[in-house]
């Protein structure tokens, strides 16, 4: 049951910090992964979604028991993210240095696949 407490907890401190940045973050993004930016509101909406699953990180890191269920979601939007990353990469649409950055994804993933199990 610890263990999953600091896992969901670590990921779910560790996204806020990554993600809230990238809300001032567009326009840079946009000139070094070119081309730049067009649908802001996707781009802004995926940063939203991405926050709010960083907080039911965080509530499942209060009760892993209770809210073991929700771990399967979490596990998916881990390796979903992953995937995508992958096949992104693997047609030619995004940089190496794009799809690395879903390297903590997957292993958060795999450790939400244990912590899962774990909280049994």
């Amino acid at each position: 049951m610890k263990f999953a407490r600091i896992v969901f907890a670590v990921a779910g401190i560790w996204g806020v910090l990554i993600l809230i940045p990238l809300y001032w973050m567009a326009g840079t993004i946009g000139r070094q992964y070119p081309p730049p930016i067009t649908h802001a509101d996707f781009y802004y909406g995926f940063v939203a979604v991405a926050l709010a699953w960083q907080i039911a990180f965080l509530v499942i890191a209060k009760e892993p028991r209770r809210f073991r269920p929700l771990m399967i979601p979490a596990i998916v939007e881990k390796f979903g993210y992953c995937a995508t990353l992958l096949v992104l990469y693997a047609t030619g649409e995004l940089a190496l240095g794009q799809m690395l950055v879903g390297s903590p994804d997957l292993l958060l993933g795999a450790l939400f696949v244990a912590a899962f199990f774990a909280a049994r």
